[in-house]
Order: structure tokens, then sequence, then C-alpha cells
């Protein structure tokens, strides 16, 4: 295709400025970055070379391109084809390795993009879950959509880990070896038949499948839709005045459309269904009742892990230098959460890129200017819509002056002194982070959450955000309080 254009340009005497353009085009949607706008250009090549072609019979395309023909899959969506789909050698090639995942010997995951937003994600289950949202409108109902992008993986997980108890259910998350150039993604542990990378894809393509289905009017193309939810750019008011889902909200979206409960279902009738279509017999009462309880254990850690835990930007992805010498471990559970504001950077960050910017200035202050072995917060949270690791969970702080060993620090980038961080950040480390805390074992229940003047003669967090944070605190212990009676 990219060869048939150039020539087209060529002999219409158009420039070779614009032969020089498409061939960029073209040989960046060959190349070995798994970026998404990388994928979204070569969407873009499909979509251009293919006018007459619907988003379904591109995404059938792609699925083809990819070999996901088996015939759980086509239980749900028939048989893959080209469907008259024109696509040069290198085309094909590159979309196939894009969207076939697998995980190799020595970790590295493939089949996997990292988003604008910082993180990564699988995308054989978005572009199912597109593809079923797709087909659901045509059909009136939805179609396989829980079962294409979570459920039937999220059933092999919790199976091997009944047969194999010291295998990891669910993760891990991972690391890119460039974050501009992302060509290898290694993952951080051992690998579960379900990473985080696939949790995020199932994630946007129950999302993104849903928003086709309920959506009225021409449906976008392909490429349209993944740069409304991929490409976005936040304004000053953060993830509070956002009108369409975009990528930085996938867990509270996610939250919006499933109950645990029917994910389960939805699990165990994937199971049920992939027996059935290799000829075995159906499952006894005894089996059942025990396949009931597998999954309904391994439903627990996911909902706690991507449902209750507030996404967090691990060290890796923000380019975090190693810590100097060797952390002090914290004794769990802790009773305090300390807030801060930066006050230097002063501004919000809005994106990936300037939050973790924002991150590396910090630590290099931190590590240079006072001599502190890393950046001194536990977390912090940017007005992107995620939490950043600092030190984390395990190692002991430095943000609180003699209280570093009693709770965590957590920060939010920007200065508060007379404004207040956005209401989606707040509710970020109030309501998903502590609780995360709480229910990890890494906060006791009934823990303070204070502001960092309230220990320290200080002004941080500022004027205006510790007003706000003595009306949190209040909520917070009032809430405790009506849990315990």
């Amino acid at each position: 295709m990219c060869m048939y254009l150039a020539n087209f340009i060529h002999s219409d005497l158009m420039g070779d400025y614009f032969l020089y353009f498409l061939c960029c085009l073209c040989s960046s949607a060959a190349s070995s970055l798994w970026h998404m706008n990388d994928f979204i250009k070569a969407v873009e090549q499909l979509e251009d070379g293919n006018p007459q072609l619907a988003p379904l019979a591109v995404l059938r395309s792609l699925r083809g391109a990819a070999g996901l023909n088996d015939a759980f899959i086509q239980h749900f969506l028939g048989n893959a084809s080209s469907g008259g789909l024109e696509m040069d050698a290198s085309l094909s090639d590159y979309m196939g390795k894009a969207v076939r995942h697998r995980v190799t010997e020595d970790g590295r995951e493939q089949g996997v993009a990292l988003t604008s937003d910082g993180t990564t994600v699988a995308l054989k289950p978005l572009l199912l879950g597109i593809e079923a949202g797709f087909l659901s409108k045509t059909k009136g109902h939805v179609v396989g959509l829980y079962q294409l992008t979570l459920a039937k993986d999220l059933g092999l997980s919790f199976k091997h880990v009944h047969r194999s108890p010291l295998s990891p259910r669910l993760g891990p998350d991972g690391c890119w070896d460039n974050v501009t150039s992302p060509k290898v993604f290694t993952l951080s542990g051992s690998p579960s038949l379900i990473t985080t990378a696939q949790v995020n894809g199932g994630m946007d393509g129950v999302i993104l499948g849903m928003e086709i289905f309920v959506q009225s009017g021409h449906p976008l193309k392909l490429s349209s839709l993944l740069k409304a939810y991929y490409c976005h750019r936040l304004e000053n008011e953060g993830l509070d005045v956002v009108q369409h889902p975009i990528s930085p909200q996938r867990r509270e979206k996610f939250r919006e459309l499933i109950v645990p409960p029917l994910l389960a279902r939805q699990v165990v009738r994937s199971i049920n269904l992939r027996r059935r279509l290799k000829g075995h017999p159906k499952m006894q009462v005894k089996e059942k009742k025990q396949l009931m309880a597998v999954v309904n254990k391994g439903m627990k850690e996911f909902v706690f892990q991507y449902m209750n835990c507030p996404a967090i930007i691990p060290r890796c992805a923000w380019d975090a230098e190693p810590y100097r010498g060797t952390p002090t471990l914290l004794s769990l559970p802790l009773s305090f959460m300390y807030i801060h504001h930066t006050s230097t950077p002063s501004q919000p960050c809005l994106t990936f890129e300037q939050c973790a910017a924002d991150m590396r200035s910090m630590q290099r202050f931190h590590q240079e200017d006072r001599g502190w072995d890393d950046i001194g917060y536990s977390f912090v949270a940017g007005s992107d819509g995620y939490i950043y690791e600092g030190r984390g969970w395990h190692w002991q702080g430095a943000h609180t002056y003699g209280h570093n060993s009693r709770g965590y620090g957590v920060a939010f980038i920007g200065d508060y002194s007379s404004r207040l961080p956005s209401q989606h950040s707040m509710g970020l480390v109030r309501d998903q982070l502590a609780s995360c805390a709480v229910g990890g074992g890494r906060l006791v229940g009934n823990f303070t959450l204070q502001g960092h003047r309230q220990v320290v003669n200080t002004l941080c967090p500022g004027d205006a955000f510790y007003k706000e944070i003595q009306v949190h605190s209040y909520l917070i212990s009032f809430s405790l309080q009506e849990v315990k009676e």
C-alpha cells in the first residue's frame, strides 16, 4: 500500500516533501516502536488506504493479521478475514506483532503498547472489546464483551493458581527500556496468566466497547476512537471537567460499568464455554461449587488490586534514579498519612511527561541539594489522574521530620496556598490510596490524616489546601466511627 501511494504521489508531481512525509509515515508504522501513538498511525494508514471499509471490517482484518481466530473468539465474533482490506507485508507484520500477545521465558511481554498517560496496554483484549462493541451494536444486544476482554483470561489464571498455589494470580506490571522510544517491556516479577497490561487492555476494551454500543449516530473510525481515548489533552481543571471517557479514568469508568458478581458470573461462563468448545462433559455439582469458590477467591483479589486501589505509576516509568544507600524498611501497618504540597513545582502537572519531569526534578533536589537518599515522599499525586511511586509502601520516607517512621508522606504537585488541587486528585488520595493502604495492611483502619503543618512548623500544604484537609480528616474519622458502630 505504501509503495503504491508513493508512486501515485510521485507520478502526480506533488513534490519531494510529500513523498518524504509519506515515507516517514509508512516507516513509522512498520517500525518496532511500541507506543500507542505509533499503533494509531498504522491504523490510520489502513483506513486511508481502504476508505470503503467500516470499522468492524478493519477490526476483523487486524484480528486476521494477528491470527486471533480460535474457537472461543469465533464463537462471539465469527471468522476473521481480510474483508477486502489492502495491507502491505511490512504493515501486516507490524500489526500482527502489535496485537499478538505473549510473555517470553525471560519475562518480556509482547503485544503491548505504552500509552501517553504512562500506562501500558495489551492490544488484543482492547481490540476484541472494541470489535464486540461494534458487533453488539449491529445485533442490538451485548455480545461477548466481558468474556473476550477479561473473563476468559481471569478464569485461566484463577484455575492455574488453584492447581499451582505458588503462582501469582494477577499481574505484574513492568518497565519499558525507554519511554520515549519503547521497544522492550520487561515484567517486574513472575508473570501470572493475566498481567497488568492485559487487565488495562481488558478494561479499556470494556469501556470503549460499551461506549460504541450505546452511542448514537454514525460510528467513529477506529483511529478516531483510539485518539479520543488515548490522545487526550487536559485543561487546567484536570479530570474534573472531562466530558468523555479517557484512559486516566480507566478504573473509575470500569467500576461504573461492572459490578464484581457480574464479572464473576462471566468468568464462570467463559470457563464452561471453553469446556464445551473442547468437547468436554458438563461439570458436576461438586465441581461447579469448587469452581465458584476458586473464582470468588480470585475475584476478591482482582477487585482489591484493580478496582479499589488506584493505578500507581512505578519508579521506572518516571525514570527514577536509584536509592542511595540502603533503605530503612517501615514497620507496618502505620498509623498516619501526612499530606503535603510541593510548592515547587508550583503548577499542577496535567500530562505524564510533565508529572514525570516534576518527579525527576524533585528527586534531584532532594538527593543533590538536600543530600537525602531519595525523593522524600512516599507517593505523589499529579493532576493527570495518577499517583506516582516515590519511596513506596515499604521504604521509610523523608517527608515529615520526626514522624517519617509513623506514616506515609503523600504530596500533591503544585502550590496550594490560595487554591485547591483538582477534586479528582484529592479523591484519588482520600478515597482510593487511603482505602488501598488500609485494605492491604499498610495503614491501620483508624489511621489519622494530617496536614504537614499539624506536626511540623511549616506552611505546607498551603492555607487553602489545609482547610480542605481538616474537613477530609473529620469525614474520614466519622466514616470509620460509623463502620465500628
